[in-house]
């Protein structure tokens, strides 16, 4: 059976093809049409994943949509009514939208659906599943467990913030959920909105500005803002909120109990945004910790499953890890809302059509999360020719050897191969790579690479085989999803001065033998890299160590700020030329920034809206 998973229309949009119970590809829509998180219809995705997949359109039997419009609509409609008059104003603005696009959703779909096979009746194919139901899917059946707990968090769905679901091989039962207006992902992105970041997009940059920070405010939000029981549930008082009825996240008496009003975007970071990022960090770890510890003795399973915005928060995950008592933890890498498009397309094979499951054993289902489109090196060769690029041709030894070299010689290096990463962490086929022992790399990536806030964090990519021996933790962590802290031993140690400074301040103190994926408190966002899903990237960090003696580099993603990462040899041209990466590999092509003509850089940093 051949499913079509789609997710659309509020953020994030993107579309999966699972064939027979087996995951074939996934992509989001953003990566095509160069929009950050775009919400509309995932055309071309949706194109791209059935051509990956060796169809045509015509031969998807189900087309699976990941929530059900009705459902969100009731919950619009019984809020306003629940707090009129007041929210009037939101009401105002939110209806005429759903009258016009939303409530009618499954005709849209049908008229979108006709521009990938007019001739086909869509209508009897197209299934939807519920919101949560298709985050917990996208967690528990591409996992390697045949039996889980299963916890989703995030936003809203269309009642349901979090739910506990039970995943047993091809049946996934949903026996505990807290309902909206009370939400853990609502509460981080208030957060996000009063420091001065974009709802839905920077509330990552909140977690790396919170280890800059203390949590002086912690008490603060679990005294007026949110009550946690023993057992992880919660309520949130209303009181201090504005999106039940508004058009912001917070309000007057949020602003009143933190000293001012939110910060202008534009506006200098200060010790304040950084200690509010600390406290609402520490506020969800805590209730994060309490929900896993209950859904453990509750239930008696030994794997958990996370999906779900609030699964992306790797700090939070590696507590889990630490701290709550399951054997093993696996998080979906697309764990947002694009994740859901995969997650209804395996609700429909699995527990519609009980399509049987197969279990990875050791490793999960995702296949490293390599699951977009690739480009060959005659395609490869043909676009960069197009562009005037200047590049050497080389054998699969050859580009190895380069790219290790140069990273070697402290040059950062834009990296395009293979089949496009589905998930925002899921890194390793569209990445910019450094050395992570420089301890002037962080700086200049995110100032003149990625155009970006120098606070933020960077992540090491390093050998599985070798993870043990440079961080405190010997887990599988493919996708970026969990946090462990740099090896005693290869800690740089402060002096009493430096131990002295505050927020930003600490940022160009070297904490370990690898300062640029070393964060303020010794942290450090892990990827390993497997040879089995990915051979030439751990071909290069292996070579990169046989060079240096250091099987770790950085790997962020390939864009700068406010732009989707990279897709085509064409968008990592741009990137190259329009940035200080000075080295570039797509495939076998290997191109030199002082190779080019000057006359193709552009102004690249002002392209995109900042994010």
């Amino acid at each position: 059976m051949r499913v079509l998973g789609l997710s659309a229309y509020y953020h994030d949009a993107a579309a999966a093809v699972v064939v027979d119970g087996r995951i074939v590809a996934a992509a989001q829509e953003e990566r095509f049409t160069r929009i950050k998180h775009d919400p509309a219809f995932p055309l071309n995705a949706a194109r791209e994943c059935i051509a990956l997949a060796g169809l045509r359109a015509h031969e998807i039997d189900f087309v699976a949509f990941y929530d059900k419009p009705f459902l969100k609509f009731e919950r619009l409609l019984e809020t306003y009514l629940a707090f009129a008059p007041r929210g009037f104003t939101s009401f105002r603005h939110a209806l005429p939208l759903w009258l016009k696009e939303k409530l009618f959703q499954k005709s849209m779909l049908i008229k979108e659906l006709s521009q990938l096979d007019a001739s086909v009746d869509w209508a009897p194919r197209l299934l939807f599943s519920e919101h949560h139901l298709s985050h917990a899917a996208s967690a528990f059946f591409p996992s390697p467990f045949e039996r889980a707990a299963v916890l989703t968090m995030d936003g809203v769905g269309e009642w349901t913030t979090t739910s506990l679901a039970i995943g047993s091989g091809t049946d996934l039962k949903v026996i505990r959920e807290i309902h909206f207006p009370h939400s853990l992902g609502l509460l981080y992105s208030a957060f996000t909105y009063y420091t001065g970041f974009k709802v839905n997009s920077g509330e990552y940059k909140v977690m790396g500005l919170a280890p800059y920070g203390e949590p002086k405010y912690a008490a603060l939000i679990l005294e007026h803002l949110i009550d946690v029981k023993d057992d992880g549930s919660f309520r949130l008082n209303l009181d201090y909120f504005d999106y039940c009825t508004g058009l912001t996240m917070t309000n007057r008496r949020f602003a009143e109990l933190f000293g001012g009003p939110p910060r202008h975007a534009d506006a200098l970071l200060g010790q304040k945004e950084m200690d509010l990022a600390a406290s609402v960090q520490a506020v969800t770890e805590e209730v994060v910790l309490k929900l896993a510890r209950s859904v453990a003795r509750e239930t008696g399973e030994k794997n958990l499953c996370l999906a779900g915005g609030v699964a992306l928060n790797c700090v939070a995950n590696g507590k889990l890890l630490r701290q709550a008592s399951f054997e093993r933890l696996w998080l979906q890498p697309a764990a947002g809302d694009a994740g859901g498009s995969l997650g209804a397309a395996l609700v429909a094979a699995h527990m519609y059509k009980r399509e049987p499951r197969q279990v990875a054993g050791g490793g999960d289902l995702m296949q490293g999360s390599y699951l977009g489109p690739r480009h060959d090196t005659a395609d490869s060769v043909q676009r960069l020719t197009a562009l005037g690029a200047k590049f050497d041709v080389l054998g699969d030894d050859e580009i190895v050897e380069r790219c290790a070299r140069a990273l070697a010689d402290g040059q950062a290096l834009g990296w395009h191969q293979g089949r496009m990463e589905f998930g925002p962490r899921a890194l390793g086929g569209r990445s910019i790579l450094g050395d992570a022992r420089s301890p002037t790399m962080q700086k200049l990536l995110n100032l003149k690479v990625k155009y970006r806030e120098s606070f933020r964090p960077f992540a090491p990519a390093v050998l599985r085989e070798d993870v043990g021996e440079w961080f405190a933790i010997d887990e599988d962590s493919p996708y970026m999803l969990l946090v462990a802290e740099v090896l005693e031993r290869h800690r740089i140690a402060m002096t009493p001065e430096q131990q002295r400074l505050f927020g930003i301040d600490k940022l160009n103190v070297p904490r370990s033998s690898i300062p640029a994926v070393t964060h303020v408190d010794y942290s450090a966002r892990i990827q390993t890299v497997h040879r089995e899903t990915n051979p030439r990237f751990h071909a290069v960090i292996s070579r990169f160590k046989a060079l240096t003696g250091c099987p770790v580099v950085v790997n962020t993603s390939f864009n700068v700020r406010g732009e989707p990462i990279v897709c085509t040899p064409d968008d990592a041209f741009r990137c190259f030329m329009g940035t200080e990466i000075e080295a570039l590999a797509v495939g076998n092509c290997f191109l030199r920034k002082e190779d080019q003509d000057p006359a193709l850089k552009e102004r690249y940093e002002g392209k995109f809206d900042l994010d």
